[in-house]
């Protein structure tokens, strides 16, 4: 009876379930959905507006979403107050994916893609924008990548997840912030401080393919002047490849070690001094392309992928009396060794074989500096309406590379260096009480020097300017938008192939001009939170990645890539992320990305006129749907990862494949430990992070130009817990 009077309580809500239905019938969401989840729409949706009305005839009063601060802006300003398109990743939306390394949640921010060609995802691409691998030439990230201020950009195998804080994604250029590393956008990882209370929690994990992680934290007070808080966490996987040939299952495994400590020093008066020491030992395999593009390999000779840091950073806040001043030092050190199975078979396999490995082993050395002045409200400009803020930054990066490959007669060897220096500087003005006008700009001077083995020298020097204009209306306390124009820039640089004719050699740099129109608020007692953004960006002097084929004598081919200003182009798109508090109990997420890239001028290596063609890495459509549910004991989560399919490369028509993920998780959490049964991918969806389409490789087809496929991660299923004391 009571069942009954239930159901005819929710019918009107169905209804209104049905129209919203009937609304979204057209987005590109839906019509990448299975019939049977679509047919369930009005189910879902019905069921959360119940929990909505119930919600509100309650007398309680409900949490409201925390509020978030952007540890990459200049004055850790809020999200909502942030005059840029960004998306945030909680630690606790990390943990509803059970997700070990950054490449795990990628798929769920609007508009940034990876490119893989190894075991982890390190080459990024925000708004079609960035780098998708790199092997003899020096390489300029377009997507700037920071852990805890220290800068791995273009070396991301340790964007490992232990104990991270949050996960930040500034898109477009940050001209004024970053210089040079953020032609497109900005990836930033912040782990959690110390705090001033002893805490600790332990972790372990267990999933298929002989997956396992432990890890720990622990939070110690040394006084009441020093906190301490260090991470400790290893993972291992055999991966999700067979190798024939070996007979073993473990040649693409994961193999990583992660350590984080840090030290915060209360110096009184709101001053204070973070040290941060990190280090990462990743020795994974790669062994990911199959001659019959499947997750089957059968090389004799499997490759690697390697990185071992260790990083110390110093950050230090200091408030005087008329402008606060920040101050971040960083060192890295890096080992980062990468090699493959060229042919990715055994000699055997054919009469017409051939038998090769490259192998790569870089050493890096980053040192930067940063001094940066803050006005307070005594050091106002302008009758006191105006806040400014300058600073100078300073980077030295150091890298050496060793090239050992099958069919060079020595090793090849080089160094290079590159040494930049920057000023920037910001005002904010208030026009009105709602009203702020935000101009800033840098300069940056970029010097480089490099010598290989062979005597071929570079020394390119640039100097380069970007910055950002932007009206910012505080429409009331809960609602800002904001319009700005801001100018990217990406250094010049060189390619290091003796054989390149001499127009080749060099490049130039690479700007990006962006405009965009934002809007952020929250509503309905902050249970509600609406951030979207539409852009248009005009790229010039555009670095293009290409390549040429060449024949041995006998008979196989190498690459020569090399990277040229060969292309101007268009990127522009839309940003929409929500959250939706619906009760004390449920909580639903929606984020879309939509990207419309193109080639105003390019014309490729081999003569093709491809102005018109959309640029690689640019999926026209992202999209994720979650629905969390906690309870007293009880939690429960699942979500939806929409992405369409996208040309691989610049050079060729091979494209992934577009796809729908789904992942879940259910468990139990009680005073002092966390049980959760979790899933990814459980339809089992066949994706693809990397793809090659223009040679051949397999010598039992002699060698016909096909398609050659990396797959993403299949179904997995595991179970975690957790023990807090």
């Amino acid at each position: 009876m009571s069942f009954q009077a239930k159901t005819i309580q929710l019918n009107p809500l169905f209804e209104k379930a049905c129209y919203l239905k009937a609304l979204l019938q057209g987005s590109f969401l839906v019509k990448t959905l299975p019939a049977r989840v679509v047919r369930l729409l009005p189910l879902l949706l019905g069921t959360s507006l119940s929990y909505a009305d119930q919600a509100d005839n309650s007398q309680q009063a409900l949490p409201e979403i925390p509020e978030v601060k952007v540890s990459a802006d200049f004055r850790n300003r809020p999200e909502l107050d942030t005059i840029t398109s960004i998306t945030v990743i909680s630690a606790e939306s990390m943990s509803s994916r059970n997700i070990q390394h950054l490449e795990g949640v990628l798929n769920a921010i609007p508009n940034l893609n990876y490119s893989m060609g190894s075991n982890r995802a390190r080459f990024f691409q925000i708004r079609g924008i960035g780098e998708r691998s790199q092997f003899v030439e020096p390489l300029n990230s377009s997507v700037g990548v920071l852990i805890d201020q220290i800068d791995f950009s273009g070396s991301a195998s340790i964007a490992t997840l232990t104990d991270i804080e949050q996960i930040e994604v500034l898109r477009g250029p940050r001209g004024t912030r970053y210089g040079a590393n953020g032609l497109a956008g900005l990836i930033n990882l912040k782990s959690y401080d110390p705090a001033p209370d002893y805490d600790m929690k332990l972790a372990l994990s267990a999933a298929e393919y002989n997956t396992a992680s432990i890890s720990a934290m622990f939070n110690l007070p040394l006084n009441d002047q020093v906190s301490s808080r260090t991470a400790i966490s290893r993972h291992r996987s055999d991966g999700y490849y067979n190798n024939s040939y070996l007979n073993r299952a473990d040649t693409n495994n994961q193999n990583e070690l992660s350590i984080r400590t840090k030290l915060l020093f209360d110096l009184g008066q709101q001053n204070n001094l973070l040290v941060n020491v990190l280090h990462a030992d990743i020795d994974n395999g790669y062994d990911a392309f199959s001659l019959d593009n499947t997750r089957t390999t059968l090389s004799d000779e499997p490759g690697f992928d390697q990185q071992r840091s260790t990083a110390i950073g110093i950050l230090g806040h200091f408030e005087l009396t008329n402008l606060n001043l920040v101050t971040i030092g960083n060192f890295s050190r890096s080992e980062i060794n990468y090699g493959y199975d060229e042919d990715w078979s055994f000699t055997d396999i054919h009469p017409w074989a051939y038998s090769s490995t490259d192998h790569y082993f870089r050493e890096r050395d980053n040192l930067s500096l940063e001094l940066r002045l803050l006005s307070n409200q005594n050091s106002k400009i302008f009758a006191q309406s105006t806040s400014w803020l300058m600073g100078i930054y300073h980077q030295r990066r150091e890298t050496t590379l060793a090239r050992q490959y099958t069919f060079a007669s020595s090793d090849y060897q080089s160094a290079f260096d590159v040494e930049s220096t920057a000023l920037y500087g910001e005002l904010e003005t208030a026009l009105s009480d709602t009203l702020a006008l935000i101009t800033g700009i840098r300069v940056e001077h970029r010097t480089s020097h490099y010598v290989d083995n062979s005597l071929l020298t570079f020394n390119p020097e640039d100097t380069l300017w970007g910055g950002r204009l932007a009206l910012q209306a505080q429409l009331n306390d809960k609602a800002m938008a904001y319009l700005s124009l801001a100018k990217g820039f990406k250094a010049g640089g060189f390619n290091t192939d003796g054989s390149l004719d001499e127009d080749l050699r060099e490049f130039q740099p690479e700007t990006l001009l962006e405009t965009e129109l934002g809007f952020k608020s929250a509503f309905y007692d902050n249970r509600i939170r609406l951030r979207t953004a539409v852009f248009y960006a005009l790229r010039r002097d555009q670095q293009v990645k290409s390549s040429l084929l060449r024949s041995r004598p006998d008979s196989s081919t190498e690459f020569i890539d090399f990277l040229g200003n060969a292309a101007e182009g268009t990127n522009k798109g839309v940003e929409l992320e929500a959250q939706w508090l619906i009760s004390s109990h449920w909580q639903a997420g929606l984020s879309i990305g939509l990207l419309r890239t193109r080639f105003d001028q390019f014309i490729n290596e081999f003569g093709e006129n491809l102005s018109g063609r959309e640029q690689a890495q640019a999926p026209e459509y992202m999209g994720t749907l979650t629905l969390d549910y906690v309870a007293d004991t009880w939690f429960a989560g699942l979500s939806l990862d929409a992405k369409d399919d996208y040309y691989f490369s610049d050079r060729h028509r091979s494209r992934s494949r577009s796809f729908l993920l789904v992942n879940a998780q259910i468990g139990l959490e009680a005073e002092h430990f966390r049980l959760s049964l979790w899933g990814r991918n459980l339809t089992n969806q066949v994706t693809y992070t990397r793809g090659f389409g223009s040679f051949g490789n397999d010598p039992r087809k002699f060698y016909i130009t096909e398609p050659y496929f990396q797959f993403g991660e299949p179904r997995i299923a595991g179970v975690t817990l957790e023990y807090f004391p």
